[in-house]
């Protein structure tokens, strides 16, 4: 396992921040973000997502389970299961496909599926430090 940290002092780092995980994880395209609520996990998706090729709007698909985002090499699927109570609420609308499809898939609460999560997903862990800036450890598989 390869571990990167990250410090984002300031909201316009984390553009560059997520440019340099896109380029570490490689063909590690399932980025599961773990944090306490407020964090920013929707705010570092939204950066991963313009690092990506998004131009649409990116909002937490809290109520939906998934948004889709269009780029030129494919969609971003992005994921919410704050709400998920069960692991039967992920497999009916059909998760496994979503992780096979080779597409980006990027996850908040990812802990709420926890075993349903591919042994290559690439886990990102944001802390708010004291100083109300943030550090960002990313661990990608071998």
């Amino acid at each position: 396992m390869k571990e990167l940290v990250f410090h984002a002092r300031f909201l316009h780092d984390l553009d560059a921040i997520a440019v340099r995980i896109i380029r570490a994880v490689g063909d590690d395209r399932i980025l599961a973000l773990y944090g306490q609520m407020g964090v920013g996990k929707t705010t570092l998706i939204r950066s991963i997502c313009r690092g990506l090729g998004v131009s649409t709007e990116v909002t937490s698909p809290t109520f939906a389970l998934v948004n889709e985002y269009p780029t030129p090499e494919g969609p971003v699927y992005h994921f919410d299961f704050y709400r998920v109570n069960r692991l039967s609420e992920a497999l009916d609308f059909g998760i496994d496909e979503y992780f096979d499809s080779g597409n980006w898939c990027l996850i908040e609460w990812p802990e709420k599926i926890g075993e349903l999560l591919p042994e290559n997903a690439v886990s990102l862990f944001l802390e708010e430090e004291p100083d109300g800036s943030r550090t960002i450890t990313a661990e990608i598989p071998s």
